[in-house]
Protein backbone atom coordinates (compact mmCIF):
# COMPACT_ATOMS: atom_id res chain seq x y z
CA UNK A 1 0.00 0.00 0.00
CA UNK A 2 1.36 3.40 -1.04
CA UNK A 3 0.54 6.21 1.37
CA UNK A 4 2.86 8.83 -0.13
CA UNK A 5 3.86 9.03 -3.77
CA UNK A 6 7.45 7.94 -4.52
CA UNK A 7 9.96 10.66 -5.32
CA UNK A 8 8.80 13.01 -2.56
CA UNK A 9 11.60 15.25 -1.32
CA UNK A 10 10.75 17.09 1.90
CA UNK A 11 13.78 18.83 3.38
CA UNK A 12 13.63 17.26 6.85
CA UNK A 13 17.35 17.57 7.53
CA UNK A 14 17.31 21.25 6.52
CA UNK A 15 14.86 21.91 9.36
CA UNK A 16 16.92 20.10 11.97
CA UNK A 17 17.68 23.24 14.01
CA UNK A 18 13.99 24.08 14.24
CA UNK A 19 13.32 20.48 15.32
CA UNK A 20 16.11 20.62 17.90
CA UNK A 21 14.68 23.86 19.27
CA UNK A 22 11.21 22.29 19.55
CA UNK A 23 12.60 19.18 21.26
CA UNK A 24 14.69 21.34 23.59
CA UNK A 25 11.61 23.38 24.54
CA UNK A 26 9.60 20.22 25.31
CA UNK A 27 12.40 18.73 27.40
CA UNK A 28 12.83 22.04 29.27
CA UNK A 29 9.07 22.07 29.96
CA UNK A 30 9.41 18.51 31.29
CA UNK A 31 12.20 19.52 33.68
CA UNK A 32 10.30 22.59 34.90
CA UNK A 33 7.12 20.58 35.45
CA UNK A 34 8.94 17.83 37.35
CA UNK A 35 10.68 20.38 39.58
CA UNK A 36 7.40 22.25 40.11
CA UNK A 37 5.55 19.08 41.12
CA UNK A 38 8.43 17.72 43.20
CA UNK A 39 9.06 14.81 40.84
CA UNK A 40 6.69 12.32 39.19
CA UNK A 41 3.32 11.65 40.79
CA UNK A 42 3.59 8.02 41.81
CA UNK A 43 0.49 5.85 41.88
CA UNK A 44 -0.42 3.21 44.40
CA UNK A 45 1.98 0.71 42.77
CA UNK A 46 5.02 2.82 43.63
CA UNK A 47 4.00 5.03 46.57
CA UNK A 48 2.21 2.42 48.67
CA UNK A 49 -1.19 2.77 50.31
CA UNK A 50 -4.71 1.80 49.29
CA UNK A 51 -6.94 2.61 46.33
CA UNK A 52 -10.66 1.83 46.51
CA UNK A 53 -13.02 2.14 43.55
CA UNK A 54 -16.60 2.55 44.72
CA UNK A 55 -19.88 2.83 42.83
CA UNK A 56 -23.07 4.53 44.07
CA UNK A 57 -26.60 4.10 42.80
CA UNK A 58 -27.06 7.89 42.57
CA UNK A 59 -25.03 11.10 42.33
CA UNK A 60 -22.98 11.68 45.48
CA UNK A 61 -21.11 14.74 46.67
CA UNK A 62 -17.36 14.37 47.09
CA UNK A 63 -17.61 16.41 50.30
CA UNK A 64 -19.97 13.76 51.75
CA UNK A 65 -17.51 11.01 50.82
CA UNK A 66 -14.68 12.88 52.52
CA UNK A 67 -16.88 13.47 55.59
CA UNK A 68 -17.49 9.73 55.84
CA UNK A 69 -13.74 9.05 55.51
CA UNK A 70 -12.97 11.50 58.33
CA UNK A 71 -15.34 9.58 60.59
CA UNK A 72 -13.13 6.54 59.97
CA UNK A 73 -10.01 8.53 60.79
CA UNK A 74 -8.84 8.68 57.18
CA UNK A 75 -7.69 12.28 56.81
CA UNK A 76 -4.89 11.90 54.27
CA UNK A 77 -7.07 10.87 51.34
CA UNK A 78 -8.09 12.05 47.89
CA UNK A 79 -11.41 11.42 46.19
CA UNK A 80 -12.09 11.88 42.49
CA UNK A 81 -14.81 10.91 40.06
CA UNK A 82 -13.87 7.94 37.90
CA UNK A 83 -15.00 7.11 34.38
CA UNK A 84 -18.31 8.36 32.97
CA UNK A 85 -20.18 10.76 35.26
CA UNK A 86 -23.38 8.77 34.67
CA UNK A 87 -21.86 5.73 36.40
CA UNK A 88 -21.46 7.50 39.79
CA UNK A 89 -18.08 5.86 40.41
CA UNK A 90 -15.28 7.34 42.54
CA UNK A 91 -11.66 6.53 43.34
CA UNK A 92 -10.60 6.84 46.97
CA UNK A 93 -6.85 6.99 47.63
CA UNK A 94 -5.45 6.74 51.15
CA UNK A 95 -2.02 6.29 52.69
CA UNK A 96 -3.23 3.36 54.82
CA UNK A 97 -0.71 0.54 54.55
CA UNK A 98 -1.86 -2.90 53.52
CA UNK A 99 -1.05 -4.23 57.01
CA UNK A 100 -3.76 -2.02 58.56
CA UNK A 101 -6.36 -2.13 55.79
CA UNK A 102 -7.77 -5.65 56.11
CA UNK A 103 -11.36 -4.64 56.81
CA UNK A 104 -11.26 -0.99 55.69
CA UNK A 105 -13.37 -1.73 52.58
CA UNK A 106 -16.38 -2.97 54.54
CA UNK A 107 -16.14 -0.09 57.01
CA UNK A 108 -15.98 2.49 54.20
CA UNK A 109 -18.94 0.93 52.39
CA UNK A 110 -21.19 0.98 55.47
CA UNK A 111 -20.14 4.47 56.57
CA UNK A 112 -20.66 5.90 53.08
CA UNK A 113 -24.17 4.46 52.90
CA UNK A 114 -25.02 6.01 56.30
CA UNK A 115 -23.61 9.46 55.45
CA UNK A 116 -24.75 9.80 51.81
CA UNK A 117 -28.01 7.85 51.94
CA UNK A 118 -27.00 6.10 48.70
CA UNK A 119 -26.19 2.45 48.29
CA UNK A 120 -22.45 1.93 47.86
CA UNK A 121 -20.68 -0.99 46.19
CA UNK A 122 -16.95 -1.65 46.41
CA UNK A 123 -15.73 -2.45 42.88
CA UNK A 124 -11.99 -2.72 43.41
CA UNK A 125 -9.43 -2.58 46.22
CA UNK A 126 -5.67 -2.33 45.65
CA UNK A 127 -3.29 -2.30 48.60
CA UNK A 128 0.51 -1.95 48.39
CA UNK A 129 2.89 -1.58 51.31
CA UNK A 130 5.39 1.33 51.19
CA UNK A 131 8.43 -0.98 51.03
CA UNK A 132 6.88 -3.01 48.20
CA UNK A 133 6.11 0.24 46.36
CA UNK A 134 9.71 1.39 46.73
CA UNK A 135 11.05 -1.93 45.44
CA UNK A 136 8.69 -1.83 42.45
CA UNK A 137 9.77 1.73 41.64
CA UNK A 138 13.45 0.79 41.67
CA UNK A 139 12.91 -2.35 39.58
CA UNK A 140 10.85 -0.41 37.03
CA UNK A 141 13.65 2.13 36.55
CA UNK A 142 16.25 -0.62 36.28
CA UNK A 143 14.09 -2.42 33.70
CA UNK A 144 13.96 0.71 31.55
CA UNK A 145 17.71 1.27 31.88
CA UNK A 146 18.69 -2.28 30.91
CA UNK A 147 16.22 -2.19 28.03
CA UNK A 148 18.07 0.86 26.69
CA UNK A 149 21.43 -0.82 27.37
CA UNK A 150 20.70 -3.98 25.37
CA UNK A 151 19.17 -1.91 22.58
CA UNK A 152 22.43 0.01 22.17
CA UNK A 153 24.37 -3.26 22.01
CA UNK A 154 22.07 -4.51 19.25
CA UNK A 155 22.24 -1.23 17.28
CA UNK A 156 26.05 -1.04 17.48
CA UNK A 157 26.51 -4.67 16.48
CA UNK A 158 24.01 -4.60 13.63
CA UNK A 159 24.88 -1.30 11.96
CA UNK A 160 28.57 -0.86 12.77
CA UNK A 161 29.71 -4.49 13.22
CA UNK A 162 31.49 -3.64 16.48
CA UNK A 163 30.22 -6.32 18.81
CA UNK A 164 33.40 -6.19 20.90
CA UNK A 165 33.08 -2.45 21.48
CA UNK A 166 29.44 -2.97 22.36
CA UNK A 167 30.42 -5.60 24.92
CA UNK A 168 33.03 -3.24 26.41
CA UNK A 169 30.43 -0.50 26.65
CA UNK A 170 27.89 -2.82 28.27
CA UNK A 171 30.49 -3.98 30.79
CA UNK A 172 31.41 -0.38 31.58
CA UNK A 173 27.80 0.59 32.14
CA UNK A 174 27.02 -2.40 34.33
CA UNK A 175 30.15 -1.66 36.37
CA UNK A 176 29.15 1.98 36.80
CA UNK A 177 25.66 0.93 37.97
CA UNK A 178 27.21 -1.54 40.43
CA UNK A 179 29.62 1.07 41.83
CA UNK A 180 26.85 3.65 42.28
CA UNK A 181 24.69 1.07 44.07
CA UNK A 182 27.55 0.31 46.49
CA UNK A 183 27.40 3.94 47.61
CA UNK A 184 23.62 3.67 48.16
CA UNK A 185 22.92 6.23 45.46
CA UNK A 186 19.21 6.80 44.79
CA UNK A 187 17.90 4.95 41.74
CA UNK A 188 16.80 8.07 39.76
CA UNK A 189 20.25 9.66 40.24
CA UNK A 190 21.90 6.34 39.38
CA UNK A 191 19.94 6.12 36.12
CA UNK A 192 20.82 9.71 35.18
CA UNK A 193 24.51 9.11 35.90
CA UNK A 194 24.48 5.85 33.93
CA UNK A 195 22.91 7.55 30.91
CA UNK A 196 25.59 10.27 31.01
CA UNK A 197 28.28 7.57 31.12
CA UNK A 198 26.50 5.90 28.17
CA UNK A 199 26.69 9.02 26.00
CA UNK A 200 30.36 9.54 26.90
CA UNK A 201 31.17 5.94 25.93
CA UNK A 202 29.34 6.39 22.63
CA UNK A 203 31.53 9.36 21.82
CA UNK A 204 34.79 7.70 22.89
CA UNK A 205 33.99 4.42 21.08
CA UNK A 206 32.53 6.26 18.03
CA UNK A 207 29.21 4.39 18.06
CA UNK A 208 27.29 6.95 16.03
CA UNK A 209 24.24 4.82 15.14
CA UNK A 210 23.75 3.80 18.77
CA UNK A 211 24.12 7.45 19.79
CA UNK A 212 21.37 8.52 17.37
CA UNK A 213 19.04 5.72 18.52
CA UNK A 214 19.57 6.19 22.26
CA UNK A 215 19.19 9.98 22.11
CA UNK A 216 15.91 9.52 20.23
CA UNK A 217 14.66 7.00 22.81
CA UNK A 218 15.62 9.20 25.78
CA UNK A 219 13.90 12.09 23.98
CA UNK A 220 10.67 10.06 23.58
CA UNK A 221 10.53 8.79 27.17
CA UNK A 222 11.41 12.20 28.63
CA UNK A 223 8.67 14.04 26.74
CA UNK A 224 6.09 11.35 27.59
CA UNK A 225 7.03 11.61 31.27
CA UNK A 226 6.84 15.40 30.96
CA UNK A 227 3.29 15.35 29.63
CA UNK A 228 2.26 13.05 32.48
CA UNK A 229 3.75 15.55 34.89
CA UNK A 230 2.10 18.54 33.17
CA UNK A 231 -1.34 16.88 33.31
CA UNK A 232 -0.67 15.61 36.86
CA UNK A 233 -1.22 11.98 35.90
CA UNK A 234 0.01 9.10 38.03
CA UNK A 235 2.85 6.72 37.21
CA UNK A 236 1.82 3.12 37.74
CA UNK A 237 3.08 -0.26 36.53
CA UNK A 238 0.91 -0.13 33.35
CA UNK A 239 2.53 3.23 32.51
CA UNK A 240 5.99 1.68 32.83
CA UNK A 241 4.79 -1.06 30.47
CA UNK A 242 3.63 1.69 28.08
CA UNK A 243 7.04 3.41 28.25
CA UNK A 244 8.83 0.13 27.47
CA UNK A 245 6.45 -0.42 24.54
CA UNK A 246 7.17 3.12 23.31
CA UNK A 247 10.90 2.38 23.44
CA UNK A 248 10.39 -0.71 21.27
CA UNK A 249 8.09 1.05 18.82
CA UNK A 250 10.35 4.10 18.41
CA UNK A 251 13.38 1.87 17.99
CA UNK A 252 11.63 -0.07 15.23
CA UNK A 253 10.98 3.17 13.32
CA UNK A 254 14.57 4.29 13.82
CA UNK A 255 15.98 0.97 12.60
CA UNK A 256 13.94 1.19 9.40
CA UNK A 257 15.41 4.63 8.67
CA UNK A 258 18.94 3.52 9.63
CA UNK A 259 18.67 0.50 7.32
CA UNK A 260 17.82 2.76 4.39
CA UNK A 261 20.66 5.13 5.32
CA UNK A 262 23.11 2.22 5.30
CA UNK A 263 21.88 1.12 1.86
CA UNK A 264 22.05 4.65 0.45
CA UNK A 265 25.54 5.25 1.83
CA UNK A 266 26.74 2.48 -0.49
CA UNK A 267 24.55 3.56 -3.38
CA UNK A 268 25.31 7.30 -3.22
CA UNK A 269 28.76 7.18 -1.63
CA UNK A 270 29.88 10.26 -3.60
CA UNK A 271 27.01 12.46 -2.42
CA UNK A 272 26.91 14.63 0.68
CA UNK A 273 25.75 12.99 3.91
CA UNK A 274 22.87 15.43 4.41
CA UNK A 275 21.51 14.48 0.95
CA UNK A 276 21.72 10.76 1.80
CA UNK A 277 20.03 11.21 5.18
CA UNK A 278 17.23 13.31 3.74
CA UNK A 279 16.65 10.87 0.88
CA UNK A 280 16.55 7.94 3.29
CA UNK A 281 13.98 9.63 5.53
CA UNK A 282 11.80 10.50 2.53
CA UNK A 283 12.00 6.97 1.12
CA UNK A 284 10.79 5.46 4.42
CA UNK A 285 8.27 8.21 5.16
CA UNK A 286 5.26 6.36 3.70
CA UNK A 287 5.93 3.25 5.76
CA UNK A 288 6.57 5.29 8.93
CA UNK A 289 3.39 7.36 8.69
CA UNK A 290 1.19 4.45 7.64
CA UNK A 291 2.34 2.32 10.57
CA UNK A 292 1.93 5.20 13.04
CA UNK A 293 -1.53 6.19 11.81
CA UNK A 294 -2.92 2.66 11.91
CA UNK A 295 -1.54 2.21 15.42
CA UNK A 296 -2.98 5.55 16.52
CA UNK A 297 -6.45 4.59 15.31
CA UNK A 298 -6.45 1.63 17.71
CA UNK A 299 -5.01 3.67 20.58
CA UNK A 300 -7.51 6.49 20.14
CA UNK A 301 -10.32 3.92 20.24
CA UNK A 302 -8.86 2.55 23.49
CA UNK A 303 -8.51 6.07 24.89
CA UNK A 304 -12.11 7.04 24.09
CA UNK A 305 -13.90 3.73 24.64
CA UNK A 306 -11.62 1.71 26.90
CA UNK A 307 -12.79 3.14 30.22
CA UNK A 308 -10.93 4.69 33.13
CA UNK A 309 -8.73 1.69 33.90
CA UNK A 310 -6.91 1.82 30.56
CA UNK A 311 -7.24 5.58 29.95
CA UNK A 312 -3.76 6.62 31.18
CA UNK A 313 -2.07 3.68 29.43
CA UNK A 314 -3.70 4.66 26.12
CA UNK A 315 -2.73 8.31 26.70
CA UNK A 316 0.92 7.35 27.25
CA UNK A 317 0.93 5.20 24.12
CA UNK A 318 -0.64 7.94 21.96
CA UNK A 319 1.94 10.48 23.13
CA UNK A 320 4.75 7.97 22.67
CA UNK A 321 3.74 6.99 19.13
CA UNK A 322 3.46 10.63 18.02
CA UNK A 323 6.75 11.65 19.65
CA UNK A 324 8.48 8.44 18.54
CA UNK A 325 7.51 9.04 14.90
CA UNK A 326 8.74 12.62 15.17
CA UNK A 327 12.07 11.57 16.73
CA UNK A 328 12.74 8.93 14.06
CA UNK A 329 12.55 11.66 11.44
CA UNK A 330 13.86 14.77 13.20
CA UNK A 331 16.16 13.48 15.97
CA UNK A 332 17.86 10.15 15.19
CA UNK A 333 19.05 10.97 11.65
CA UNK A 334 20.15 14.58 12.36
CA UNK A 335 22.24 13.21 15.27
CA UNK A 336 24.23 11.22 12.70
CA UNK A 337 24.82 14.38 10.69
CA UNK A 338 25.82 16.36 13.80
CA UNK A 339 28.26 13.58 14.71
CA UNK A 340 29.78 13.60 11.23
CA UNK A 341 30.27 17.38 11.32
CA UNK A 342 31.64 17.22 14.86
CA UNK A 343 34.41 14.87 13.76
CA UNK A 344 35.57 17.20 10.99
Amino acid sequence: MQFIKPGININFIGRKYLAFALSGAMILATIISLVWHGGPKYGIDFAGGTVIQIKFNAATKISDIKSALRQLGIDASSVQQFGDHKNFEYLIRTDIASETADDISLKIEKTLENITGNKAEIRRVEMVGPQVGKDLREKALLAMFFALLFITIYISGRFERVWFKSAVMAGGLMLSVYVFKLFAVSIPFLMAAALIVTLILFWVLELKYAMGAIVALIHDVTITVGLFSVFDKEFTLPIIAALLTIIGYSLNDTIIVFDRIRENLRKYHKRRLDFILNKSVNETLSRTLLTSLTTLIVLIALFVLGGGIIHDFAFAMIVGIVVGTYSSIYVASPILLAWHKGLK
